[in-house]
């Protein structure tokens, strides 16, 4: 039975280790961290340290391509969540109450998320991977380097931080947004191919809550989400699991007059003014049971390393981050590091000969997994950061002016959902990544965004605060301990 190899332990890690055993691999993790805690999800989820995952403390969200995956792929985990009160989400209950055809329609059973916390689904995934026969975890241990074969570009082992040489046929670099192959690679003297890079231009800040009412105190606006990205920050509320629920704020890094964000009193002020969130605040709704964590995000980088350009190594592959990073605010990250990991283990199952042949194969389904979403965050990004800094700046938005005949934009598409029901289920299917972009954004679906009667009454909408409000909040707020 062949080895792998996976460097690291956290949700790519473990569910390359599941996908890689059922691909007939024998499966050593190797994780830096120590052992989780044996407690129960609820007391687990909030009091494991995780010193090694910063990104860990920040709001997480699993879309309908990872509820997808799970379900299909590794069911025990989703069964798990569900037990620990994790809510599966009917996104449908969201659609527009403007949109006047609500007939049901193929693909809908799709459209649902989980309101999991990251820290419940890791401990779900670690406990099946550690229930599964023929895969070993072991902890505080970190891969160095790699071991290539004296006459040809394979893998032969990893060896460890403490000087442990573990023979290995694959190798799994789930080392994150460290992508630490690129570092193993270069030791090895093999030649690295360039990345794509392109800032995210986002800086984070989180809190997490407790319910202390059995129903929900607001609805979920967004089908998995309360709140919005506005004209120059951004509030996002994601339920989570055992009556949780996280608060994201976002804003430019170097905001430095937004820097009260990071204070309780301040992070609450914005918070309470964000749309659709008040309600979930209240005190007889909710109390915090975690400190404000800031976190500024790193660029979108999909990884030279992980693509067909790079030199390739038979048997040393990229997970997730290691592969690809995008921007957290779109929520795509565990999503897209479930389905990856089960891809490359299909593929592995059907290609199983270790080659450059394999490895040149795995290559072309990581770039075309991961470069839809790594375009459309970029190109997304690029709008949202120049009306943000219009916005700090007092300048005019410099993308308010635009050719007649332009493609429609996100917020043009948007609008147009709140009428048409087809247009709301495209782009829903695209944000739960169950479709890339280009799947959805055809000719057929931008006319439909032009041609969108709207003319149906809506709702007054509740707008978010401007800049100069959001800005006195916060800074009254300062000092005040909540």
């Amino acid at each position: 039975m062949p080895t792998a190899v996976v460097a690291g332990g956290s949700i790519a890690g473990l569910a390359g280790a599941l996908a890689l055993s059922r691909a007939g691999y024998r499966v050593v993790v190797l994780e830096r961290a120590p052992r989780p805690p044996q407690w129960s999800i609820a007391e687990a989820a909030g009091r494991w340290a995780r010193p090694t995952a910063p990104q860990g403390l920040h709001s997480h969200t699993l879309t309908s391509l990872g509820v997808k995956v799970l379900k299909a792929r590794a069911p025990q985990v989703l069964d798990g969540a569900r037990a620990a009160a994790a809510p599966l989400l009917d996104l449908t209950g969201a659609m527009p109450a403007s949109v006047t055809d609500r007939t049901a329609q193929p693909g809908d059973d799709e459209l649902v998320a989980l309101g999991c916390r990251r820290s419940s689904l890791e401990l779900l995934l670690h406990r099946a991977v550690s229930d599964t026969p023929g895969v070993s975890v072991r902890h505080d241990t970190q891969v160095a380097g790699i071991e290539l074969a004296a006459s040809e570009r394979r893998v032969r082992a990893v060896r460890t931080t403490a000087g442990t040489r573990i023979p290995a046929d694959v190798v799994l670099d789930a080392t994150g947004r460290r992508a630490l192959s690129r570092t193993w690679l270069r030791e090895a003297g093999v030649p690295l191919a360039a990345n794509w890079s392109s800032p995210s231009g986002l800086a984070g800040y989180t809190r997490f809550y407790r319910l202390k009412t059995r129903t929900r105190p607001g609805p979920l606006t967004r089908g998995n989400a309360v709140g919005g990205i506005y004209s120059h920050y951004a509030g996002v509320l994601h339920p989570g699991d055992n009556d949780t629920f996280s608060i994201a704020l976002c804003v430019l890094p170097g905001d430095r007059a937004l820097h009260g964000l990071g204070t309780r009193a301040g992070f609450t002020a914005a918070a309470r003014a964000t749309p659709g969130l008040l309600p979930w605040l209240e005190p007889d709704a909710s109390e915090p049971i975690s400190p404000v964590h800031a976190l500024t995000s790193p660029p979108n980088t999909l990884w030279g390393s992980a693509g067909p350009l790079q030199v390739p190594v038979a048997g040393l592959f990229q997970l997730g981050d290691a592969a690809c990073v995008t921007n957290p605010l779109f929520g795509r990250g565990m999503s897209l590091a479930l389905s990856h990991a089960f891809a490359l283990g299909d593929l592995l199952a059907r290609q199983p000969e270790v080659d450059l042949v394999q490895r040149q194969a795995v290559a072309r389904m990581t770039q075309e997994h991961f470069l839809p979403w790594y375009a459309q965050s970029v190109a997304s990004d690029r709008i949202r950061i120049a009306r943000w800094k219009a916005a700090v700046q007092h300048t005019p938005d410099p993308t308010s002016v635009r050719p007649r005949d332009a493609i429609p934009t996100f917020e043009e598409m948007a609008g147009a959902a709140q009428y048409d029901a087809t247009v709301w289920r495209g782009l829903t299917r695209m944000l739960m990544s169950l479709n890339t972009p280009a799947e959805i954004f055809d000719d057929a679906f931008l006319t439909r965004v032009r041609q969108a009667d709207r003319t149906a009454p809506t709702p007054a909408p509740h707008l978010p605060p401007d800049r100069t409000e959001l800005l006195r909040r916060v800074t009254a707020a300062e000092g005040v301990l909540v």
